[in-house]
């Protein structure tokens, strides 16, 4: 249930009839309203139409790709995406989340698990409406206030602005996220469980891909070379640190 009392409304894009029919049955049983897309762009129809609280989004539609839809609803809401895959590939996987896609299964899949997951994404309030790509902060941590800069990156936790270089960098939601709880631990190894468990909350029940694809994605927005990262650096087998040497300053208002 969402926060107003009202059903979670999901949409869901799916082509395929024997899943559409037993996820519109097990989903109603759980108390979720669904509306079905059996096609690209009328997932983007309904998407506008509807305004979902969660998008299930299946990766390989007719008329448009799961790609593509997830790519296009990310660049103007941040509303929570689960994309379905029936390739085993890795790249696809990678290229779903890269897009933007909070989270991610295989089929076949058990709807329990499925329903596991949908309750995580909306409790971790990753979306939520109409917000903008740059997220809705209404749910967010409180960061003591303050800002830090690290060579030519500046993160200001009070308004949740990032700068590099002098020029603001547009981070979706999860990507501050993991950059300010980076930054003030910096010079501290933070391991991999440490940064799923702050950032995507301890009910997280995906893979470790989704945070190694948001430190890919955060790199290449903050560092001046992401194939030699110097501020967000990787300790093997453990986790990621935030470069203490790096750091030019850590100051309060």
């Amino acid at each position: 249930m969402t926060t107003d009392s009202r059903p979670i409304n999901v949409l869901l894009a799916e082509d395929e009839e024997s899943f559409v029919d037993a996820l519109v049955i097990g989903l109603g049983r759980e108390g979720f309203q669904v509306t079905v897309a059996r096609d690209g762009s009328e997932a983007l129809r309904l998407f506008d139409e509807t305004e979902p609280d969660l998008v299930l989004l299946d990766l390989m539609l007719p008329k448009m790709s799961g790609i593509d839809v997830c790519r296009t609803i990310r660049s103007r809401s941040s509303v929570p995406i689960i994309m379905v895959t029936a390739k085993a590939a890795e790249i696809d996987t990678v290229v779903g989340l890269e897009v933007g896609a909070d989270d991610y299964v295989a089929k076949p899949y058990r709807l329990r698990e499925l329903v596991a997951r949908i309750r995580a994404v909306m409790r971790r309030g990753t979306g939520g409406g109409r917000a903008a790509a740059g997220g809705d902060d209404r749910h967010a941590p409180e960061h003591e206030e303050g800002w830090w800069e690290a060579g030519n990156v500046r993160v200001d936790l009070d308004t949740r602005r990032v700068f590099v270089r002098g020029e603001e960098v547009h981070l979706r939601r999860k990507e501050f996220e993991l950059l300010s709880l980076l930054v003030e631990n910096a010079g501290r190894v933070l391991t991999r469980d440490v940064l799923i468990d702050r950032v995507w909350g301890s009910d997280y029940i995906g893979d470790t891909k989704t945070l190694d694809v948001h430190v890919k994605r955060l790199r290449s927005r903050i560092e001046a070379d992401p194939s030699r990262p110097v501020l967000i650096t990787t300790v093997r087998g453990v986790g990621y640190r935030f470069d203490a040497s790096e750091v030019a300053a850590a100051r309060r208002r």
